[in-house]
């Protein structure tokens, strides 16, 4: 059995950001690429979306006219290699909404909700990632073993481009400027 009868040639070649621009949405949605490496992702629980969609409406909702919130769309962190994510949720500029692709400096903030098997990926590569990328701040929610979702929030210190933790939430959310709300993610 050859590689490519187990998977097509662009998931096991390095892609260009010409390539990837190429590719039709529906072959885009449910991948991310790393350092111009296809990274396939399994497709989310219905618990999961929820809690992506509950705090992006929430987001949203807060946000007023110069921020948008919304999820499942490609975030471009570099061209080279090709490194591009799609974060749970994203709060990006919303004077930049008909820009393609989003880019570091449009994003405020993104949120990613943690399904088993992604942990080390959700604590400390996209960690890592988002704050070299200069996003100023990342969000991380976990299912607790109490069923009531815990948030790790990280601000970016720009001196170092590394982000330094915040504070801890435990199903609600209260979330300071630039959109003061409270959001109660533990009617999941």
């Amino acid at each position: 059995m050859t590689a490519e009868m187990v998977a097509p040639a662009w998931m096991h070649e390095q892609i260009t950001a010409e390539e990837y621009e190429s590719w039709p949405e529906e072959q885009c949605a449910g991948i991310e690429i790393v350092d111009g490496m296809v990274v396939v992702s399994p497709s989310a629980s219905k618990r999961h979306n929820r809690m992506a969609r509950i705090l992006a409406n929430a987001l949203d909702a807060a946000a007023g006219t110069e921020w948008n919130a919304d999820t499942d769309f490609d975030v471009r962190l570099q061209d080279v290699p090709l490194t591009n994510h799609r974060p749970d949720v994203v709060v990006y500029r919303a004077d930049t909404i008909d820009i393609t692709p989003t880019r570091p400096e449009h994003v405020l903030l993104v949120a990613q909700v943690v399904s088993p098997g992604s942990e080390t990926t959700h604590r400390i590569v996209k960690v890592d990632q988002y704050a070299k990328a200069g996003i100023a701040f990342y969000w991380r929610i976990e299912q607790a073993a109490t069923g009531v979702p815990l948030v790790y929030t990280y601000v970016l210190d720009p001196a170092t481009n590394t982000y330094r933790d915040g504070d801890v939430f435990t199903g609600v959310l209260k979330v300071a400027a630039p959109f003061p709300a409270e959001i109660d993610l533990g009617q999941v």
